[in-house]
């Protein structure tokens, strides 16, 4: 990857948190791990990708065979960027590693949104070989479909190191999927992946993330989105398949008037499954505002579901929701809300429960004909739904879709 003098400063600060675990979650260990795969042949045509490549990647949202209804795509499997392009003008898709190449203005962004001293999984990236994607929507132009972007494991026991970085310019619209998944259903894995997000005056940017890992897999995104004025963003996180590991804690800063983020996320952990997930929002600006929904289920692993926001100006607005079934015995759902204010005139709230489904529930679906297990499908269907404000009709579409795949595993 290209590199320059602006980034020996990143380095040595890498460098001193190689060793600095993360707050939360599962501290794993990076030397199991290898830091290397053969190079993967770069396709001009990503529907040439292997049947079973292509079935995994369809998992997690991504569609090859016929992908008209894409703006653009990225494809990553391990550290090599395999295919990239773009089908819609005044949109930008490629590797992050020859947008450095292309745009000297681009290190200005490098580790401005998230610290590369977070901890020692953002240090190995900044450290080691990775690539990753690199997304843009020029003043103005709006996507009419989504760009689509997946990282994919496809050697056992790789640390797959990834730093994308999303830039929404003036006016503009973004709509993005990214889809993650590995080859394997049963080998070891690591995913380090750093996302930062850059929605500038005016401009709108969805960003769905569905991840389709395995069991033996552990993975750590480390992602920050700044957001100016009158801009919007809006995330979306769905993980329904047995992951070994997951820690994130997305954190949005609102530095514009009247920005809005809104983070929704549904979650289901089955056994042996352990997720620490989190949204974080800091309202900056005055008349900011936020969201954070999430839903989670166990069905035997264990979920800690945080969610904070401040706010530090005035007329700012955030509310924290969380939901959690506990459908099986052995299951852990911790809720931890945090609110923190710093002025008058701010306006913040949170609202949290876990339970279990009520019986009567059952009883009335059942004494209508649903079988117990129907019933409970349908109790746990509605359950996950997450009505979402201002998501495009194809992307939500495909969200339901993803949650609706998970049905036949949960029950």
């Amino acid at each position: 990857m290209a590199r320059n003098k602006s980034s020996k400063a990143h380095q040595d600060k890498a460098r001193a948190a190689a060793t600095k675990p993360a707050t939360f979650g599962e501290d794993i260990d990076l030397d199991s791990y290898v830091g290397s795969a053969d190079e993967q042949p770069y396709q001009t045509d990503p529907s040439k990708l292997p049947p079973a490549a292509k079935e995994r990647m369809l998992e997690a949202g991504v569609i090859l065979d016929d992908p008209r209804q894409r703006a653009g795509t990225f494809i990553q499997m391990d550290n090599a960027p395999v295919h990239s392009s773009v089908k819609q003008e005044g949109v930008e898709v490629m590797a992050i590693s020859q947008a450095l190449d292309r745009y000297d203005w681009l290190w200005d962004y490098w580790w401005q949104a998230v610290a590369v001293d977070t901890d020692k999984y953002t240090a190995n990236v900044e450290l080691n070989q990775y690539n990753g994607y690199f997304i843009r929507a020029l003043p103005g132009y709006k996507t009419i479909y989504p760009v689509q972007a997946c990282l994919y494991l496809a050697k056992a026991r790789l640390a797959q190191n990834v730093h994308n970085i999303i830039i929404a310019e003036e006016n503009s619209e973004l709509h993005i999927i990214t889809g993650c998944t590995t080859a394997s259903e049963d080998e070891a894995g690591l995913h380090l992946g750093v996302s930062e997000f850059y929605i500038k005056r005016g401009a709108k940017v969805t960003f769905t993330m569905i991840h389709n890992w395995n069991p033996e897999v552990a993975v750590r995104p480390r992602s920050a989105a700044i957001v100016e004025e009158n801009a919007l963003f809006l995330s979306n996180y769905v993980l329904t398949k047995p992951v070994r590991s997951l820690q994130m804690y997305p954190t949005a800063r609102c530095v514009g008037e009247n920005a809005v983020v809104r983070f929704n996320s549904v979650l289901v952990a089955a056994p042996g499954s352990s997720l620490d997930v989190g949204s974080r929002v800091i309202l900056n600006a005055k008349g900011a505002k936020t969201e954070i929904v999430a839903r989670a289920i166990t069905t035997g692993g264990s979920i800690v579901a945080r969610g904070y926001v401040e706010g530090n100006a005035p007329d700012v607005r955030g509310h924290l929701e969380c939901r959690g079934l506990i459908l099986t015995g052995g299951g852990i759902i911790h809720a931890i809300p945090e609110l923190k204010g710093t002025l008058a005139g701010i306006d913040l709230s949170h609202e949290a429960a876990v339970g279990k489904i009520a019986e009567e529930e059952v009883e009335y679906l059942m004494a209508r004909g649903l079988t117990q297990n129907e019933a409970t499908a349908t109790i746990v269907r509605g359950f996950l739904r997450v009505d979402i404000e201002g998501l495009p009709p194809l992307l939500s579409a495909e969200l339901q879709r993803a949650i609706q795949a998970s049905e036949k595993d949960l029950m």
